[in-house]
């Protein structure tokens, strides 16, 4: 069973029938820069500094998928109550044993165009652009081809590929735009919708030299809010949805924060959450023989992917989450039902803020 998944994965990547998709976070609003270039620059305090990481599929494979991304990004006062954001983000995803790798750095910026409200309330139209430059590569000689089964389960590294690639390393350029709405109604009270195009540029990503392979650009709607039951209890639910290609992905759940010192101002809070996430899933046949590239039959499903249990720690400028994906797809038999770990840090620069409505607490 894991050879079948593997082998589908690395004809479909290599052979063209699937173009090359993005990292995710479960824990993607402990990710802003990553989310949406509208992003950069808004929250409470002036400056902000993330650190995320991912462990995903261990249990399946023998050198596991590995994600991990730092950013830096700040807001700049502007006019009466607008502002500038600017943002530098570092990015990085290991995956297999072919050591199949992406390496990013981006560049990203925003503007915060207030749009009305009073003391106590705050709305604001938010547009945002990154450029990135990004290096991909493989070590070509720890690949697995179909070619070199013989049909009956077994691997045999002297058969021939088949394949050779054009070059194990190349370069592309990216870019991405977005824009955010949110809207601050109270301490209690706020919301937001956001949208993203990325790779709009649609780089190439093949490593044949002769195969015009571009990645898709992904499309993300994002959405979600804080209701304040009271002043120590309130729900942050929200949802995130993935267009790239024929993939598609949706991450939707609420989270439950609990204020320590029974004030929505304070600093010192813990969340527990519940999310799931939905995929469009593909189910491949005709492994019984060796399959060339093109010559993989498939169709898909929309379903369950996993149920994400998630928790937060927020003391002072510092804030600590971790996420544990529980997959629940046809991947469980070979999974065992075990997922993917994530863990993620946020440290918040507060300075002498003189305009303290501004922006929903994420």
């Amino acid at each position: 069973m894991r050879n079948l998944y593997l082998t589908a994965l690395f004809t479909l990547i290599f052979g063209g029938g699937l173009l090359a998709q993005d990292i995710h976070f479960s824990q993607f609003y402990q990710a802003p820069l990553h989310l949406n270039p509208a992003l950069t620059g808004v929250m409470e305090c002036t400056q902000r500094l993330t650190a995320n990481y991912r462990n995903q599929w261990a249990s399946v494979i023998k050198n596991e998928f590995q994600t991990y991304s730092a950013s830096y990004d700040a807001k700049i006062p502007t006019a009466q109550y607008d502002y500038f954001g600017v943002g530098l983000s570092l990015w990085g995803d290991q995956a297999g044993s072919g050591r199949f790798s992406t390496y990013q750095a981006r560049l990203s910026g925003s503007y915060s165009k207030y749009m009305g409200g009073n003391r106590t309330q705050s709305n604001y139209l938010v547009v945002g652009a990154d450029a990135a430059l990004s290096s991909r590569s493989i070590n070509f000689a720890q690949l697995q081809w179909g070619t070199q089964h013989d049909g009956q389960g077994a691997f045999d590294p002297d058969r021939d590929p088949l394949e050779v690639l054009s070059e194990d390393q190349f370069l592309y350029a990216d870019m991405s735009v977005g824009v955010l709405w949110f809207s601050r109604l109270d301490d209690n009270l706020n919301f937001y919708i956001g949208g993203a195009a990325s790779h709009i540029n649609r780089p190439k990503q093949s490593f044949f030299q002769n195969r015009d392979v571009k990645l898709y650009t992904k499309y993300t709607i994002h959405a979600g809010g804080e209701l304040g039951l009271n002043d120590n209890v309130s729900f942050l639910p929200g949802a995130v949805a993935f267009f790239q290609g024929p993939s598609f992905q949706l991450n939707a759940g609420t989270s439950t924060r609990f204020y320590l010192n029974g004030s929505s101002y304070s600093s010192e809070s813990f969340q527990i959450g519940v999310w799931a996430r939905m995929v469009n899933n593909y189910q491949f046949f005709g492994f019984n023989q060796p399959t060339m590239p093109g010559e993989i039959e498939e169709e898909t499903t929309f379903g369950m992917d996993a149920i994400i249990a998630s928790a937060r720690f927020d003391y002072g400028n510092y804030g600590i989450g971790f996420s544990y994906d529980i997959n629940v797809s046809d991947l469980k038999v070979a999974s065992n039902s075990k997922g993917s770990f994530e863990f993620s840090l946020i440290y918040n620069v507060c300075g002498n803020e003189s305009r303290r409505v501004y922006c929903p607490k994420f």
